[in-house]
């Protein structure tokens, strides 16, 4: 493990944020994953209207505020997590814990009324429930998981939001379900399985036991094909966002280099994120070079309250 003021990381964890963000940026990412985290939450929309879920949350003795920029978002601090979390308006399913980065995702994408939407790694169904709310009911969302265990919490946790009716769920493999469904929908999102960087906390191995550079390659395999798989489930002009918990450039600008290559012609999209503290995508890591459409991805950096997060849009030609 590797030592530092706010404990201990990963073995070459902290030396490769570095090399990716600068000294000074990393050190700032680090501090902010060492301390306690505000939680956030929004209003579950199949269940009640912001200022409902905004009065049941209050009656459980709390006073959140507005993360500025996303509406219907709020915050608590840290300390009042479990008041959150156990209290009625939770227990009924009038909201639901989602960081901001999270809810950032799906308004990069933005869904509209009535249209076909893949969440192609959809557990736990926190993005899936937002996608089913913006796309109302002539719309159609499909969610897709591929781990037997995730999918049936997935379910129930769909069950609880309202959604049971409007989302069909498959417990398939994300990387071959394009063979059914090719060219079929309107928006994709691919919130890939990942080293979850940006979730390690020091000191904590269950947030780290499993970080490794090999792990790093291993999961960058697997996003290429989720990515692939969910592009060609797109339609022609269609539109898909791809997006991780992870700082690794290999499992981020990497795996699109790779995918533009593929696909003369794929557009990126610039995206706006009201985060604090965002970066362009990496114009080269290492001794790879990116194509400059990769910087008009985002790169949000951790700030105590928004988990570091990339995300790109990308639209079919």
């Amino acid at each position: 493990m590797h030592a530092t003021p706010e404990g201990s990381w990963p073995e070459g964890f902290a030396e490769r944020l570095a090399r990716a963000l600068g000294p000074e940026e990393a050190a700032r990412a680090l501090a902010a994953q060492a301390a306690p985290a505000r939680v956030a939450f929004r209003a579950s929309g199949l269940r009640a209207t912001p200022e409902a879920a905004l009065a049941a949350v209050r009656t459980d003795g709390l006073e959140p505020e507005p993360v500025a920029g996303l509406e219907g978002v709020w915050t608590v601090p840290a300390a009042d997590r479990g008041r959150l979390t156990h209290g009625r308006a939770a227990a009924e399913g009038l909201i639901y814990v989602q960081n901001p980065s999270s809810v950032a995702a799906v308004e990069a994408l933005d869904p509209r009324p009535g249209e076909a939407v893949l969440d192609l790694c959809a557990a736990p169904g926190g993005k899936t429930l937002l996608l089913a709310e913006r796309v109302g009911e002539r719309g159609e969302v499909s969610a897709v998981e591929a781990v037997r265990a995730r999918f049936h919490r997935m379910r129930a946790n769909l069950a609880r939001h309202g959604a049971a009716g409007r989302v069909r769920c498959f417990l398939a493999d994300g990387t071959r379900v394009w063979r059914r469904v090719e060219g079929r929908f309107d928006r994709v999102l691919v919130d890939a399985p990942c080293s979850a960087e940006a979730r390690i906390r020091p000191g904590d191995a269950a947030t780290s036991r499993h970080w490794s550079p090999r792990k790093v390659a291993e999961m960058a395999r697997k996003q290429r094909r989720l990515l692939e798989a969910g592009l060609r489930s797109l339609r022609p002009g269609g539109v898909l966002v791809y997006c991780t918990c992870t700082y690794a450039p290999e499992e981020n600008e990497a795996v699109l280099s790779w995918l533009l290559a593929r696909h003369p012609g794929l557009e990126v999209e610039a995206v706006r994120v009201p985060a604090p503290r965002t970066r362009p995508g990496l114009a080269a890591w290492e001794d790879n070079t990116f194509p400059e459409a990769v910087t008009r991805a985002v790169r949000i950096l951790p700030d105590g309250l928004w988990e570091g997060f990339f995300l790109c849009r990308l639209r079919r030609p």
